[in-house]
């Protein structure tokens, strides 16, 4: 078709309205025909996805985007329908309001309960309208406007109602619908809401039956709620207009400046945006509970559902939030970019967080407590606001053009939130949790053969999240506190400073912020770029020195990297000596170093009396694995509790795991250190560290079977009784009690552990100073349906009675897809793709569930099915895979399975990128523990 025939088309269509039904005919019709004058076009697949190309071809001619949103979530009668049980009890609909003092912060707290109606349950679409207009350069290509699977009822281009070309994921518009200058659209339809938690995700509290309603688009899932142009480089003002039952609350990027009667309903009006990129924006309704604080530099919100709002300390949020605004205004030398800052608990999130503009959302998952936290709780939660926080300068005021730059937002607010935490809250040691667990993570994934360059090409939007793990989270943030070493603390800030202030409001790319920082530095940054963002892998060191009479004659720093990743990199360190005397062990030196290359003299150290331990990397400064000499390995594994810095002896635990899982050292010598040594320790983030390394010490002896079988039920056995102890020690301190008696529920595996924690259960046997919180209930629960006890799934039903909520009905399913039984595993595998009322939440539970390690011979039996239809697993799209990669992929520590996995790869290129990395994975974990079977000397 020409275009003259496209124009008489286009005018044979233009009427007031139409019907969708026809949509389908008008796409294949259409589809066929291409502007004769294309040069700029790049044609997309008919997918969601956009390519960089497209996008930027998109964002060349697009400028001045606004968009105008209204959404009626009612059923366009101003009623609510209901589609669920009617058998909702009636509900009391007036507002209830309380003033409560928290006395210790002077912080004012307004308790607003806004309750739900009788029988209020949502149809499962809701209507909408998207207005936008936009300038545009150039009318010689098409145009695509994404919206996702919408009903479109009515489509309006310039002032005129067209019937558009709409293939279910985006509108091509015509070259002649279009004008060079400015071009208004309006599009008004219908969409079901989403149950997988992106778009605008419909939650159906299971308590009250009341219904919750949040808005997630990272990384184009805006489009699942409004037509827009779904790129992070076209940023837009936005103004929303929203039509909701009378008791809900509506939130948004700004507050609203009125709310208006609309019969039964309320319609919300909200002022125009600054600009900002749309998947910064977002949108969240529903009956909510309402915390306010005016007490800080700006005014604060906290929401939750009312069914788990008793289990909010509504104090601690505010109190860490007023702490971070000061401190990154203070920080950044730029005031909070927005009026207000509201956060909201919600269920089901995919992700523990999402830093939309001034309305945050956290998975209760994560953040929600059904008792008083623990410090660690208190720690997790405030190094989680924080990190969100610093997103709110870098990564909205200041956005990456495209996906490839998601990086630097990320890194940047794992650094800012350890530092924020560090400095302003009471965990001031909370660098030293980042380097036990974050930055462990980080050196894990970048050993393995997929890892990838901080920095790395995102082809499309399918693929923003292919490479969104620990190298772009904690490795970035690592090397980002390396920088900030290398250039000064000051400097680094300055040049944040200056990033922030030049693109404020704009999009950015890596260029532009090291640019920034080469200024303020007065440095040539390209090597460091080269080096540390743009190849893959982590180096390790090791101190090399000979002693002659007592003296270092000779020292050295060894480095060293993996062969799949050879790069040698440059870096400061801090090299620190130690000497061991009947009391303890002392420091007796420390130097700041810059090594590189193989091999590093120090000729600083020569003369010095010759240690007993040597930590070449002490406060942990550099980006980089340690490898102990001998003598120090000797000294750690010997006097490791004798140790009185916190920091050292976690990164010293740390160097002990990572040689038993190198195959240095067999993985029974960690597990000897850690029952002499670990009864003595009391800081809670080496213990939860070192404990977590015992449970995969344990799984990975499981996996062993049956090699080194007895071995494993004594070590098992071993560190069930060692937790017991020390939980009915711990006594005096409620938060080490806690941690240990977790550790006990989790170790118990011999029927005489299982009996207990029934006892417990039941209450006929109980443990001084430790109650049985509802979670802790689920969890022995579900450790004695692990291991198949007796009347386990009568357990279940009763405490369903209990704690019928969100969270009781994920834990009953965990338990009851925990039990060992062939005919149950299958039922639950096969449920995974046959069972559509399973939410994608819920299927990750099962997948998680499905084959604990103990329960390997029942993962052999369907594994080979398993990866014969991984194609068929594949096209259930990315979120499912990521939680199916990674607990169903097979790792039985074997050759046969190693020969499987290798087979699978061999035929692997029509797998997705994410999965195809997986297998690789998954097969390099079972060579690395048929190398610990090996090494095994118990």
């Amino acid at each position: 078709m020409n275009r003259s025939n496209k124009n008489n088309y286009n005018r044979f269509f233009t009427s007031p309205s139409f019907g969708a039904g026809l949509l389908l005919l008008s796409t294949l019709t259409i589809s066929g025909c291409q502007s004769s004058n294309s040069s700029l076009h790049i044609p997309r697949d008919g997918s969601n996805n956009i390519t960089q190309a497209q996008a930027m071809a998109r964002s060349a001619v697009v400028s001045n985007v606004e968009y105008q949103l209204s959404f009626d979530l009612t059923d366009g009668n101003n009623n609510v329908t209901n589609n669920i049980s009617s058998k909702n009890t009636p509900l009391n609909a007036d507002a209830n309001s309380s003033t409560n003092t928290d006395k210790r912060n002077k912080t004012q707290l307004t308790n607003t309960t806004l309750n739900g109606k009788a029988n209020l349950a949502l149809n499962n679409q809701f209507k909408a309208t998207t207005k936008l207009t936009f300038n545009l350069a150039s009318t010689k290509s098409p145009l695509t406007l994404d919206l996702n699977k919408a009903q479109v009822e009515r489509f309006i281009i310039n002032g005129k109602s067209i019937y558009p070309n709409y293939n279910g994921a985006y509108f091509t518009l015509s070259p002649t619908l279009l004008v060079s200058g400015k071009n208004t659209i309006e599009v008004s339809f219908k969409r079901q809401y989403s149950s997988n938690g992106e778009g605008l995700h419909r939650f159906i509290d299971p308590v009250d039956q009341r219904i919750y309603l949040y808005s997630h688009f990272e990384p184009a899932g805006a489009q699942k709620m409004f037509a827009l142009f779904d790129q992070p480089d076209l940023k837009a003002n936005f103004t929303l207009t929203v039509t909701a039952p009378k008791d809900w609350s509506v939130i948004s990027t700004t507050n609203e400046t009125r709310i208006a009667p609309h019969g039964t309903a309320n319609t919300w009006y909200f002022p125009t945006t600054p600009k900002i990129s749309p998947y910064n924006f977002s949108m969240h309704a529903g009956p909510y509970h309402v915390w306010q604080d005016n007490s800080g530099p700006y005014p604060m919100r906290l929401f939750a559902r009312q069914s788990v709002a008793k289990h909010v300390s509504a104090a601690d949020w505010f109190t860490y939030t007023k702490q971070g605004l000061r401190f990154f205004d203070n920080y950044f030398g730029i005031a909070y970019p927005f009026k207000k800052y509201d956060q909201l608990l919600v269920p089901n999130v995919i992700y523990g967080a999402m830093a939309n503009a001034a309305a945050i959302t956290f998975s209760e998952d994560y953040f929600l407590h059904q008792t008083s936290m623990t410090q660690a709780q208190k720690q997790s939660l405030a190094s989680v606001i924080m990190h969100e926080m610093a997103q709110q300068w870098i990564g909205n005021l200041v956005t990456m053009r495209w996906w490839n730059g998601l990086w630097l937002n990320e890194s940047f607010a794992s650094f800012m939130g350890a530092l924020a935490t560090s400095e302003v809250t009471e965990f001031n040691h909370a660098w030293q949790d980042f380097d036990a667990k974050s930055k462990q993570q980080a050196y894990q994934k970048d050993r393995l053969i997929t890892a990838h360059p901080i920095d790395v090409p995102v082809t499309s939007s399918h693929n923003a999240f292919d490479n969104i793990d620990a190298i772009t989270y904690q490795k970035g943030a690592s090397v980002l506190k390396q920088l900030r070493h290398l250039i000064g603390h000051d400097t680094f800030r300055q040049g944040v400073r200056k990033y922030l202030q030049q693109y404020r409001f704009e999009n950015a790319t890596l260029i532009h912020f090291i640019h920034s920082l080469e200024t303020a530095s007065g440095r040539d940054l390209s090597q460091w770029t080269q080096q540390w963002l743009n190849q893959a892998g982590v180096n390790t060191i090791k101190a090399q020195y000979v002693c002659g009479n007592g003296k270092i004659s000779e020292f050295n720093l060894i480095q060293s990297a993996n062969s799949d990743f050879p790069a040698l990199r440059e870096q400061r360190v801090q090299i620190a000596l130690f000497n061991q005397h009947r009391h303890g062990i002392d420091k007796d030196k420390q130097l700041a170093v810059t090594y590189q290359g193989r091999k590093t003299a120090v000729p600083a150290l020569i003369g010095s009396q010759c240690p007993d331990l040597v930590y070449p990397n002490i406060d942990n400064w550099g980006y980089v694995k340690v490898e102990l000499d001998q003598r120090s390995l000797n000294t750690a594994t010997r006097r490791l509790n004798h140790i009185n810095d916190p920091l050292l002896r976690s990164m010293l635990w740390q160097s002990l795991w990572n040689s038993a899982v190198d195959g240095h050292v067999g993985v029974e010598q960690f597990i000897n250190a850690a029952l002499v040594n670990i009864p003595k320790e009391h800081d809670d983030t080496i213990l939860s560290q070192v404990i977590s390394h015992l449970h995969q010490a344990q799984a990975t002896l499981m996996l062993m079977s049956p090699n080194h079988k007895t071995y494993a039920n004594t070590v098992t056995r071993a560190l069930a009784q060692m937790s017991l102890r020390l939980a009915m020690q711990n006594t005096h301190n409620s938060d080490l009690q806690r941690r240990w008696f977790e550790a006990y529920v989790t170790f118990s595996q011999t029927p005489t552990s299982l009996s207990h924690l029934h006892e417990l259960l039941l209450g006929t046997a109980t443990m001084t100073g430790m109650t049985l919180d509802q979670n802790l209930r689920w969890a022995i629960i579900k450790q004695l349906s692990r291991f198949d006890y007796k009347n386990t799934q009568q357990l279940i039903a009763n405490e369903l009675t209990t704690d019928n909520s969100n969270n009781g009905q994920k834990q009953a399913l965990a338990a009851r897809v925990l039990r060992p039984n062939a005919a149950n595993k299958r039922q639950w595998l096969t449920a995974l793709t046959a069972d559509n009322t399973l939410t994608v939440a819920k299927k990750r539970i099962v997948m998680q569930s499905l084959y604990p390690t103990e329960q390997k011979y029942f993962s052999q039996a369907t594994a080979q099915q398993r990866l014969d239809e991984m194609a068929r697993y594949d096209q259930q799209g990315v979120v499912f895979m990521r939680a199916f990669n990674q607990y169903l992929i097979p790792t039985l520590c074997s050759a046969d399975n190693i020969d499987a996995l290798t087979k699978v790869i061999s035929t692997s290129s029509h797998l997705s990128a994410m999965t195809q990395g997986a297998l690789l994975e998954a097969r390099q974990a079972d060579y690395q523990c048929v190398q610990m079977k090996n090494t095994l000397k118990p």
